[in-house]
């Protein structure tokens, strides 16, 4: 089995696995080469719970301070408070130190720009090119300030919700939620906000000391825990969070997890019904959405992956709600960001107002079936396995801007290499099982045996 590299630095930031790749010195340097892009200015940072968040706060600090920042500290909340606060704050941009779904192991920092949005590519560009000069902005010790802990942040970011969603709809019953926050960065905001909406919340994995009880993508095979919780009280609803809280998984009232794709399906549902405009989304979010908006007369523009893509071209088209299908949407009347707290609000919205089930909301929609995978891929092969299946389905409908996305008979796929780890993303949808199961047997087989995997190789 190849080794795993256990260090990315991309336009999404520098991420490793602690006491391997991702150093002190390193993450100092970062840190450094941020406050010099940022000149020197005032920068937000927070972290989630994870045990090595202490160690990789102060060498963040550290960098900040000798390049001359005015450093707020929020201490543990979750990333979209953290970018809600640099846009309340006026601050100069963010760090946000987590690693969101990667492993316990490994930390991350992710850098936030001024308006709150993560950097896009040619700001992460200059970024990046500073640090590799290795050029920082250096002041001397009298010019050194005290750190600010500003506690308090998750209170104003609940409030915003609250003020723009309001509490849900008095009803003779209250919903029953279950919450699994996975001890991460929103394990008290959570459940906090739910019993503020006014519904019943029953709390799992709340506990925030960054120890996993499950791993921290919320992906339907991770969740079991959360399923047998909701089928155990016959709640309404379950909700998984990431460690960072910016991505949202929906379990359904019979217990079964519908995917993180269709956190987003939801919530556009409730958005469209309230305000008409645009929805952006990224190439590997499900086509249900298109039926959704044309429900009602708006229309879907997709992007390349990543964030600070969406939310670029959500500024720009004016979009109503955007977000992608790993369960992260962005309702920018509250927050700009990927929000997970944002999304439950709006979910819980849509079960109180129309009084019905989920499992009986979920019957409007496409009947669409999605398979993802993802495959250990070294950055060198990457380029080579797009190549092969750009010629092959040359003759097909085909969007080349994030890696490789086909449109063929009844369905589509998707192939790219992912910004955040080491390795290749496919993901497939289809009107039928046949669909998957012929894209499946063709196009991932394919690239499987490029990369010479088997199943005992996957990560």
């Amino acid at each position: 089995m190849r080794a795993i590299p256990t260090l990315k630095i991309s336009i999404s930031g520098v991420r490793g696995v602690v006491g391997d790749s991702l150093t002190p010195s390193l993450l100092t340097r970062f840190a450094q080469a941020f406050g010099t892009y940022a000149g020197s200015d005032t920068i937000v940072i927070g972290r989630d719970t994870r045990t090595s968040g202490e160690m990789v706060r102060q060498a963040v600090v550290a960098g900040l301070l000798s390049s001359g920042c005015r450093v707020v500290d929020l201490e543990i909340c979750p990333v979209p408070t953290i970018q809600w606060m640099v846009r309340h704050l006026r601050s100069q941009g963010g760090v946000a130190i987590t690693a969101s779904h990667n492993p316990a192991e490994w930390n991350a920092l992710k850098f936030i720009g001024s308006d709150g949005l993560f950097l896009g590519g040619g700001q992460a560009g200059d970024l990046l090119d500073i640090y590799h000069q290795g050029e920082y902005t250096k002041v001397a010790s009298s010019e050194i300030r005290q750190v600010e802990v500003m506690p308090g942040a998750i209170d104003r970011h609940m409030k915003a919700i609250l003020e723009a969603l309001g509490p849900l709809p008095a009803a003779s019953r209250k919903l029953r939620v279950v919450l699994d926050s996975c001890n991460g960065a929103a394990s008290v905001m959570g459940p906090r906000l739910l019993a503020a909406l006014g519904v019943e919340v029953i709390p799992i994995h709340n506990v925030p000391d960054g120890l996993f009880p499950r791993p921290a993508e919320p992906a339907p095979e991770n969740l079991g825990v959360l399923c047998e919780v909701v089928r155990q009280h016959q709640a309404n609803i379950g909700f998984a969070q990431d460690m960072d809280a910016d991505r949202l998984a929906v379990v359904a009232d019979s217990g079964k997890p519908i995917g993180e794709e269709f956190t987003l399906v939801l919530s556009t549902r409730y958005v469209l019904s309230r305000e008409k405009g645009p929805v952006v989304v990224n190439l590997s979010t499900t086509h249900t959405i298109e039926a959704v908006a044309k429900r009602y007369g708006c229309s879907v523009i997709r992007t390349k992956i990543g964030e600070a893509n969406v939310a670029e071209v959500m500024k720009r088209e004016k979009a109503v709600i955007g977000g992608g299908g790993n369960g992260g949407v962005i309702y920018p009347r509250i927050n700009f960001a990927r929000d997970s707290l944002v999304s439950m609000a709006l979910i819980l919205h849509l079960l109180a107002e129309s009084q019905r089930p989920l499992s009986s909301l979920l019957s409007e929609f496409p009947a669409y079936r999605m398979i993802k995978e993802k495959l250990e891929c070294p950055s060198d092969k990457i380029r080579g396995v797009l190549n092969l299946i750009r010629t092959q389905y040359e003759n097909y409908p085909m969007d080349l801007r994030d890696g490789v996305k086909v449109e063929v008979d009844g369905g589509w796929f998707h192939v790219r290499g992912s910004n955040t780890e080491p390795i290749l993303r496919l993901v497939a949808e289809g009107e039928s099982e046949e669909t998957l199961d012929r894209i499946r047997g063709t196009v991932f087989q394919q690239v499987r045996q490029v990369l010479g995997v088997t199943d005992n190789d996957e990560p």
